[in-house]
């Protein structure tokens, strides 16, 4: 029995992922203190209904939903999470959490003041990430495209990462993949179903928002580890047009500037290139920069999409 005050909730979107979802799921169900339910929104075109039965400790409910789409999954799920639970989570199905993790995050909230709208867990495998030197020039932050401080919104739309901290901070934005949210939160809040199908940028947009009502933290002693999926990713080209038109939209939503974001993206476009000439996977960055090049030029006229 938790000695904690706080019923927290899961909902995991999900789709072909049926052996990361077990993994994700075992490592919930071996927590010191187990959620008081896990909702699984399942797409996948054979569906994963037993993998969802296997933790009967995780107070399982199992939903169907098609066309996939992960916003409007998450949005469905947390609509279906039982009343008594005043906290809701959000957990990617190739994520998996640390021992302890959950006891870290209902301690944190065990203490949270009333305007902590938001925690994310710690991200303790994050990769090295590619040109962070060239992120952190002074003219980059000048430009308004990037920034040293971890976990703010640019001018230019880019979000700057977190990745793994020592010591619980607070940001600007946090990501979906493994998150927990006041209920009050995702009352007032709900993913933007315009982000459809993939939805790239979705958890900056949501969580943008709601920082500027809430705080938002990552709570350093509530770890977990993301192991990327080979399945349900965008081929380069197509993810290369939807990362146009994704940060576009999302700095015309929130009123941020538009010719940063474009250089951004431009900047972006080169950094592909860069990896063509480098010889490092030149095939696919190839592919990903003729795709940010089909998105510049297309740009993205207000309240249309396409994604093909």
């Amino acid at each position: 029995m938790s000695s904690f005050r706080h019923k927290l909730a899961f909902v995991v979107a999900t789709r072909d992922r049926p052996e990361d979802l077990r993994r994700m799921l075992d490592s919930l169900a071996t927590q010191s203190c187990p959620p008081s339910q896990t909702v699984i929104v399942d797409a996948s075109q054979e569906p994963v209904e037993r993998v969802a039965a296997g933790c009967p400790a995780l107070n399982t409910k199992y939903i169907r939903h098609l066309p996939p789409s992960a916003t409007r999954q998450r949005n469905a799920g947390v609509d279906a999470v039982d009343g008594d639970a005043d906290l809701i989570g959000f957990l990617d199905d190739d994520a998996v959490l640390e021992p302890g993790a959950m006891e870290g995050m209902l301690r944190f909230w065990e203490e949270a003041a009333e305007d902590v709208g938001g925690a994310a867990f710690n991200w303790v495998n994050s990769p090295a990430r590619a040109a962070s030197w060239l992120k952190s020039l002074r003219i980059v932050s000048w430009l308004g495209l990037y920034s040293r401080r971890r976990g703010v919104v640019m001018p230019s739309g880019w979000q700057t990462l977190v990745e793994k901290v020592s010591e619980t901070l607070f940001v600007e934005w946090l990501p979906s993949g493994a998150s927990v949210w006041r209920r009050a939160v995702l009352d007032a809040f709900r993913f933007d179903e315009w982000f459809d199908g993939y939805s790239y940028l979705e958890d900056v947009d949501f969580s943008y928002s709601v920082s500027r009502r809430y705080r938002l933290a990552v709570v350093a002693e509530a770890g977990f580890c993301h192991y990327p999926s080979r399945t349900g990713r965008l081929d380069a080209y197509r993810f290369g047009k939807l990362e146009v038109r994704n940060r576009l939209y999302l700095v015309r939503k929130h009123k941020l500037s538009v010719p940063s974001c474009y250089l951004g993206l431009f900047a972006r476009m080169l950094l592909s290139m860069g990896r063509v000439v480098a010889c490092r996977r030149p095939g696919e960055s190839f592919r990903r920069a003729c795709g940010n090049v089909a998105g510049i030029c297309r740009g993205l006229p207000r309240g249309k999409r396409d994604d093909r």
